[in-house]
């Protein structure tokens, strides 16, 4: 653990938050001040946030966080490093803090009762429960909790759609979970709102499920938002359940199509990557547009003299950023 100098922060809150553009701009310039990098959603409803930094700034960011009054109850999953998650910081308002079809549910109103790990893992295995993935597909594609439901959705905004298929599970116990607990703030209470009467939700997602309770019976990676791309749950019973995209073997080295105009979310195992020269198909392979590929299907944009303060009113006088 010697080398972990680093901590990666996964965290939401919903909040209200009035001022949206005032509180995006005090936020942005904490995390320039304290070398926090990452992607920060900021919105009327709430703060959804990765991001990473020392040990010792993620401990003043939290704090910072947390000293707010709206944010007080904010949890963080903490997970250690040896680097950076992040080339860069950027903190945007968007108009909900995970995107979905589903404003008009407030969490802090009505959702589903939340599990910790360890009370998830008593549970998921009753005769009258199910365990309902709410993630998209590539993510539950390369790993997912054993006998997990799991929805054919490319996005979140797709879910209230998908639940019509679920009818048949109304009796039943339904153990909602997704990578950090986000989603299943909002698809907990949707399923509420639709007749469903017994409704959990892992509280702290996939990741603190990980960190708290060892990994149980999640099979596979899981897909994480950050220059990792795919991490390992299981500490307990692990397997690999994805396969390549192009050959069919197991694997689960998760990579970005080199074909920017793709980008799909893909398992290739490390020879067809090198063979596909990081592309998922011969078209993208062939694609004009084709990124060079160096073995890692990670593709950071392009910084284009990248300034932190860009998108801040003030500018300091004078500044020198690590």
């Amino acid at each position: 653990m010697e080398n972990k100098t680093h901590s990666i922060l996964l965290y939401y809150c919903y909040a209200t938050i009035e001022d949206t553009e005032a509180y995006r701009e005090e936020h942005h310039l904490f995390c320039i001040e304290n070398n926090i990098r990452g992607r920060i959603i900021i919105s009327s409803e709430g703060l959804n946030g990765t991001v990473s930094g020392l040990k010792e700034d993620c401990e003043k960011y939290m704090a910072y966080i947390q000293s707010d009054a709206r944010f007080a109850k904010t949890e963080f999953k903490v997970e250690l490093y040896d680097k950076h998650a992040f080339a860069k910081i950027h903190v945007r308002v968007k108009p909900e803090i995970v995107h979905s079809s589903l404003k008009h549910i407030d969490p802090n109103v009505k959702t589903g009762k939340h599990l910790e790990p360890e009370e998830f893992k008593k549970l998921k295995d009753q005769e009258d429960v199910v365990i309902l993935d709410v993630r998209s597909n590539y993510e539950h594609e390369l790993g997912r909790f054993k006998n997990a439901i799991t929805l054919d959705i490319d996005n979140f905004r797709d879910f209230p759609e998908k639940v019509k298929e679920l009818e048949h599970l109304k009796n039943k116990k339904v153990l909602t979970y997704c990578t950090g607990g986000i989603k299943c703030e909002k698809a907990s209470a949707y399923l509420l709102e639709q007749g469903f009467e017994d409704v959990y939700q892992l509280h702290g997602g996939i990741i603190k499920y990980g960190l708290e309770a060892g990994g149980e019976d999640f099979e596979g990676k899981c897909y994480v938002f950050d220059n990792r791309i795919a991490v390992d749950v299981n500490k307990v019973n692990p397997k690999v359940i994805s396969t390549c995209h192009v050959c069919g073997t197991v694997s689960a080295r998760m990579v970005n199509c080199a074909n920017p105009t793709c980008n799909a979310h893909v398992a290739i195992c490390e020879n067809c990557g090198w063979e596909m020269d990081g592309a998922c198909s011969t078209s993208c392979k062939e694609h004009p547009e084709k990124r060079p590929y160096d073995g890692t299907g990670y593709y950071q944009k392009q910084s284009n003299g990248y300034n932190p303060y860009k998108g801040l009113q003030r500018k300091p006088n004078k500044e020198k950023v690590n």
